[in-house]
């Protein structure tokens, strides 16, 4: 499984990688954002970091 996170900059090309990763039938977990909406990416960052520093 792969982390994936990005900040409203991002979203753009973390849904693409997202796409082409599950195309490949790679499993993604998604960490945000979800939208274009004002945000920073290290609120969704730190999110992915734990999940891959804890195996999950």
């Amino acid at each position: 499984m792969i982390a994936i996170a990005s900040d409203h900059g991002g979203f753009d090309l973390k849904e693409e990688v997202k796409k082409h990763l599950q195309e490949r039938n790679i499993e993604v977990k998604d960490f945000g954002t979800f939208d274009k909406n004002s945000c920073d990416y290290p609120d969704f960052g730190v999110q992915a970091a734990k999940a891959v520093a804890s195996g999950e």
